[in-house]
């Protein structure tokens, strides 16, 4: 019996989708997926496609959950030791603790210059692949708001992701892995909304992976399916995707039924490569050794395998157990700081001298960052050592490889750390470059939903052309 094609995205739907929306791209990443335009490699290397020759091809974003202090990493204020213990003034405001500078030594490195804190010995040595941004700046100091607005462009949690916006636009280079996942050994600040497609199709929602337990059975479960072998299992799938097209044809616009017939799909492809996508136990212990055998250290490698693999978008948070914003240090900011670079240190180095090995650092942008920084004075709670508290309006994020300059510090903050001054970069900014980088233009990325289309940056954004080599 011979089934007959029924399409995935109605005839009206296409039309709509390139007259208004991303079109030439959204609608490739559509039709690929229902086999209609051949092999995903053809697809992905055929640029024609994109708005512009990109310069990445895949994003590895390194989250610091909680907000690292700039003045303590990359953003050297010697100013602050003149006015240590002078109360700022915040429109009217006294603050409780006074200025308080940072104990630990700045110095240049690399051929480039670049200068960062005695904290980062191991990115001491890739500092000429670094592209520092001393000038963020963001909308506000509260971490579930800061977090969404890095994450997804807009504060409330009702828009979609960076991830979901890369994975719709541009798909995933491998048909049997997702295009965007998640690692992280527990729910950070908000959850499921950092990696939520919103209103996207659902197969752009990122999958999330437990990394508490990095036995690749762990990561991902129901690699094996208990009874039956590969070809069972492709007949039921089959019988079933067939009774579900039946049943779509009659609701061409349900974008929920049209995600479970693509989850289905995605789950039994996965099947055949996550097997090995996520076994980090086939490198060597020597290079699991040097990324660090902590959970950041260990999801910084898998990051690099499934990359490799094809993945376009992994998120890795920095996360602990009892702990699920690390980075915000409102107390003991010091010897908080010292625990924490020490890990992310040596994992990032690692990271991105791995990926310049295999080849991979040209086009694979990282980007290293929290939702905001911390302030350079101090916060003061009782029978606890001085912390640093929330800080918006100036603080600092790093990439790497993927089209940028390296050994490049971009903009500054005034002499205290309170502001971004020189070249200020908003998070809009910085996703509209991010996307550039892939080749996309940000403001023709977009989705009509609810009777006008959306973008990431929405009506914001420009792209830091200064930075992109």
């Amino acid at each position: 019996m011979t089934t007959p094609f029924i399409p995935l995205v109605s005839r009206r739907e296409m039309l709509r989708r390139t007259a208004l929306g991303f079109g030439s791209i959204g609608l490739a990443g559509a039709m690929q997926s229902a086999g209609l335009l051949g092999t995903a490699s053809a697809a992905t290397n055929d640029v024609s496609g994109l708005h512009f020759a990109p310069r990445a091809k895949r994003v590895i974003y390194l989250f610091m959950n909680g907000g690292p202090s700039h003045v303590d990493t990359f953003d050297p204020k010697p100013a602050l030791k003149d006015h240590e213990g002078e109360i700022p003034d915040s429109n009217g405001r006294k603050k409780k603790g006074g200025y308080v500078p940072s104990p630990f030594a700045f110095s240049p490195q690399g051929n480039s210059g670049v200068v960062m804190s005695e904290l980062f010995p191991h990115l001491a040595s890739r500092a000429d692949d670094l592209c520092v941004i001393r000038s963020m700046h963001t909308d506000v100091p509260n971490h579930e708001p800061g977090l969404l607005l890095m994450h997804s462009g807009n504060q409330q949690p009702i828009r979609p992701s960076m991830g979901s916006w890369i994975s719709y636009g541009l798909g995933t280079e491998n048909d049997n892995l997702p295009a965007f996942v998640v690692l992280a050994p527990r729910r950070p600040v908000i959850g499921p909304f950092l990696w939520s497609n919103s209103f996207l199709p659902g197969a752009h929602q990122g999958m999330a992976v437990d990394t508490n337990d990095l036995s690749v059975d762990k990561l991902v479960t129901n690699l094996r399916h208990p009874s039956l072998a590969r070809d069972q299992q492709r007949q039921q799938l089959d019988l079933l995707k067939q009774l579900n097209q039946l049943h779509l044809a009659g609701r061409p616009q349900d974008a929920a039924l049209e995600a479970q017939i693509q989850a289905m799909e995605t789950a039994y492809q996965m099947q055949s490569e996550a097997a090995e996508a996520f076994d980090i136990s086939r490198e060597p212990e020597s290079l699991r050794e040097a990324y660090g055998k902590t959970v950041f250290g260990q999801q910084c490698l898998l990051a690099r395998r499934l990359c490799e693999h094809g993945v376009r978008y992994v998120q890795v948070y920095y996360l602990s157990k009892d702990n699920n914003q690390p980075w915000d240090t409102h107390t003991n900011n010091d010897e908080g700081h010292r625990k924490l670079c020490k890990d992310a240190d040596q994992a990032t180095a690692a990271l991105l001298t791995d990926l310049k090995q295999r080849g991979l650092l040209d086009d694979t942008l990282v980007v290293w960052g929290g939702e905001f920084g911390r302030t350079p004075y101090a916060e003061l709670k009782e029978g606890a050592k001085p912390g640093r508290d929330h800080h918006h309006t100036g603080f600092t994020v790093f990439l790497a490889g993927g089209g940028v300059k390296g050994g490049l510090m971009y903009g500054s903050t005034d002499e205290l750390g309170m502001h971004a001054v020189e070249n200020r970069v908003h998070v809009h900014d910085l996703h509209a470059t991010i996307l550039h980088l892939l080749g996309i233009d940000h403001e023709r990325l977009t989705y009509h939903y609810s009777g006008r289309n959306f973008r990431l940056t929405d009506v914001h954004g420009r792209v830091v052309k200064e930075i992109i080599a």
